[in-house]
């Protein structure tokens, strides 16, 4: 019997979680959907894996028996895929680095450059990815280091280290009555509708949507979902809502109908540098981390130890 290591994983996080709506938040997927590969490889095994209620889902003696085993099954296979990936990119002198939106700003262009001096004979491919992908492929193994925007989903299980901080600001239709203020304060924006991102991205959404700066009885008022900068541009332009975005998206994102304007009440953001714990010995990696570092001229925040190791040209 073949069981998809899909399946595996969803029942795995619904193990940890005892809960259906936080472990499709994990797994980014809805929870519809989730049900439905719970029961899929409760079939396919012949046997109950969870009891359900309504505090939660309960794992029955066979589900305790698989949950026993999940763990290291999954781990040998995202291993044996990543090593396997990587050994590919490495034969063809190639490092994928996944980013969302603006990447690491300004720095980007210089960071590939600094890069390129180090490894001569090593070529960046970046890859941009969409909201809905907040970890840029990293989580998948589809690329071996990401510029991301701090917080991300399932960040503890990176290596991280922040390069630069910028402000949120809020961004607003050019027509709306606080478009031309010079300042604006959260709390005069809580009745807003926002923009946001896919409901399956969990915390990278409320972040975004600041919930930890809105009192309890003041939700979220949603006015439209978007995965891609263009929609989420164009949503708010055409009045369907508002957003919060870094500082430099007034820079990166400068479109007619659309108005950024400076914020207070909402904490700052951070793009920072990731990678899996798998590749700490991949110099390679190594180089990668260490290029945005002297870029943007920041001191490693995890100690010189937890980067991977320093490389020594393009045989390294």
């Amino acid at each position: 019997m073949d069981v998809d290591s899909r399946l595996l994983r969803s029942f795995a996080a619904v193990a940890e979680e005892g809960n259906l709506t936080r472990a499709a938040e994990r797994l980014f997927v809805s929870q519809p959907a989730l049900t439905k590969q719970i029961r899929q490889l409760e079939q396919l095994l012949g046997v109950r894996l969870f009891t359900r209620s309504r505090a939660g889902m309960a794992l029955t003696g066979p589900g305790r028996a698989l949950a026993a085993r999940t763990p290291a099954v999954l781990a040998a296979v995202d291993t044996a895929v990543r090593e396997t990936r990587s050994a590919g990119r490495a034969q063809a002198r190639v490092l994928r680095v996944g980013f969302l939106a603006s990447a690491a700003n300004e720095a980007t262009q210089d960071i590939v450059a600094e890069f390129g001096r180090r490894r001569p004979g090593t070529r960046v491919e970046l890859r941009q990815a969409a909201w809905s992908n907040p970890t840029a492929g990293l989580a998948d193994g589809d690329v071996d280091a990401a510029l991301l925007r701090l917080p991300f989903p399932g960040q503890d299980t990176y290596r991280v280290e922040t390069l630069l901080t910028e402000d949120r600001v809020a961004v607003l239709p050019a027509t709306h009555p606080l478009a031309d203020r010079a300042r604006l304060d959260f709390a005069e924006l809580w009745d807003e509708p926002f923009i946001a991102a896919p409901p399956t991205t969990g915390s990278f959404r409320d972040y975004w949507l600041a919930v930890e700066a809105r009192p309890a009885d003041r939700p979220v008022r949603i006015g439209a979902v978007t995965d891609q900068p263009d929609e989420w541009l164009s949503a708010i332009a055409n009045g369907y809502g508002i957003a919060l975005a870094p500082a430099s998206a007034a820079r990166f994102y400068a479109r007619p109908g659309v108005t950024y304007v400076p914020v207070d009440g909402v904490a700052p953001t951070s793009v920072g540098v990731a990678w899996a714990p798998a590749d700490d010995g991949n110099p390679v990696v190594g180089d990668f981390v260490r290029s945005c570092l002297d870029v943007v001229g920041a001191a490693p925040t995890s100690g010189p130890s937890a980067l991977p190791p320093e490389g020594h040209g393009p045989q390294a």
